[in-house]
């Protein structure tokens, strides 16, 4: 069996290569690892987005932790930060959410946060992968089976954060496209009940229609429902797009311009540094993170400290140095003032909040970045071990070489998708397109020989 977790949790084609039987593995072998210290009855909280294969992929896992002897508690379509949230506030022993994130309907993934509402470390999810095929795991009967219960009303933790200190939203329009998925009802809830006028778009139970043109990966929707708006003389309108398990959010302002987490980061890093609540005046962005970003926190003698790609590695040196504010251009935004994962709704009311806090528009908290243009290639396959060919490395020096001392190229496998992606930035937007154009068809080319 090949390493089952990535970057963010298990995730694969749905009842193909992430089948209920693995389903039932994986869950098997995650209670016994992430419950053997606790006292039995404290529950695995186990959410799902709304994909069409989510309660297949939930019968299953449920199965497979309580034939071990756990208790499950079901809290329903919730975003991931909700299962961290609901897993700590009720003292549970971990969490399970069932999505695959941004990625097509058909597939699906599993991803575990341990007690503390954390994702758990490489060195865990190697315990749960050794487990994963082992024939010697409890097989309690009688009592000692576990319970399955559905949580009645957890979802109010998850609000009680939402709305901990958040501002009064009135005056704003806030138009929210939830990518037919786990925020659907959640975020427009929470928005109105801060005082926010809401529109609603793509807000649907609906796993048939998850992220298909809508959501994060898609933000037409969005901006032409903003424009729609403002056209027909509504003032104070934004918008806000989450992906399918709503750990992350992106925005648009009020010119129909997209707000990336790069821009999160800076309007929710400024604010906490003039308020000299920025832990050692640091941001966790990643190697993507855009120079533009960084040279607008320079300018508030802010730093930007980049990590590997993925929110995990962005999580690891937050709390390696004690930084308090992390996330991704992607969306992925970590305030541990407020949850311990990316948190799409949370951002939201966060932002919207610094807005009418400072009485101005979104466009206007973020004008100070000047993005650098960036390409991001994607080469569809799964041969990783292309990128360590001679013929591949000279490929990409001579790229670097070829982006100078003001550019950046990065090139890595996805984590999450058969994919590897090829980043150029620098200040010729048609010359990074060629530069990155080549290098990525030459690696497409290796990879298609074998």
């Amino acid at each position: 069996m090949g390493r089952l977790f990535g970057t963010d949790g298990i995730r694969g084609v749905a009842n193909e290569s992430l089948t209920p039987e693995l389903a039932f593995r994986v869950g098997r072998a995650g209670a016994t690892v992430l419950a053997a210290t606790s006292d039995r009855h404290r529950p695995v909280i186990v959410g799902r987005d709304t994909r069409l294969s989510g309660t297949m992929l939930e019968a299953a896992l449920v199965a497979g932790v309580t034939s071990v002897g756990r208790d499950v508690v079901t809290v329903g379509v919730v975003p991931t930060p909700a299962v961290a949230c609901v897993t700590v506030r009720e003292n549970a022993a971990a969490g399970v959410m069932i999505s695959a994130s941004h990625n097509p309907i058909a597939d699906n993934g599993i991803k575990f946060f341990g007690p503390d509402g954390f994702k758990l470390s490489d060195a865990i999810e190697a315990q749960i992968e050794s487990l994963v095929d082992a024939s010697d795991l409890p097989r309690p009967t009688g009592a000692g089976v576990g319970i399955a219960r559905i949580g009645q009303n957890l979802g109010r933790h998850y609000y009680h954060e939402l709305f901990d200190a958040a501002v009064d939203l009135a005056g704003l329009h806030v138009v929210v496209d939830g990518a037919n998925g786990a925020a659907y009802a959640m975020a427009p809830y929470a928005l109105r009940k801060l005082g926010a006028t809401v529109t609603e778009i793509n807000c649907e139970n609906d796993g048939a229609r998850i992220n298909v043109n809508c959501g994060a990966t898609h933000l037409q929707p969005l901006q032409e429902k903003v424009a729609e708006l403002i056209a027909a003389g509504e003032s104070g309108v934004v918008g806000v797009a989450f992906d399918g398990d709503a750990d992350r959010a992106l925005f648009v302002d009020e010119t129909g311009a997209t707000v990336s987490g790069d821009h999160v980061m800076f309007a929710i890093g400024r604010e906490l540094h003039d308020r000299g609540e920025l832990a050692h005046d640091t941001i966790v962005g990643t190697v993507m993170s855009n120079i533009g970003f960084e040279r607008a926190l320079g300018a508030h003698d802010i730093h930007l400290a980049r990590a590997a790609v993925g929110d995990r590695y962005v999580l690891e040196m937050m709390q390696s140095g004690g930084f308090v504010l992390g996330g991704e251009q992607s969306g992925h935004v970590i305030d541990l003032r407020r949850n311990t994962t990316g948190d799409g709704p949370m951002t939201a009311v966060t932002l919207f909040g610094i807005m009418r806090a400072r009485r101005t528009t979104l466009h206007e908290l973020v004008r100070e970045i000047v993005i650098a243009p960036q390409v991001l290639v994607n080469v569809r396959t799964a041969h990783a071990y292309v990128l360590e060919y001679d013929a591949i490395r000279e490929a990409i020096a001579a790229a670097e070489v070829a982006l100078g001392a003001g550019g950046r190229l990065l090139v890595r496998p996805s984590g999450t998708e058969p994919l590897i992606r090829v980043m150029a930035e620098g200040d010729d937007l048609g010359e990074i397109q060629r530069i990155a154009g080549d290098l990525a068809a030459r690696i497409g080319a290796s990879a298609e020989a074998g």
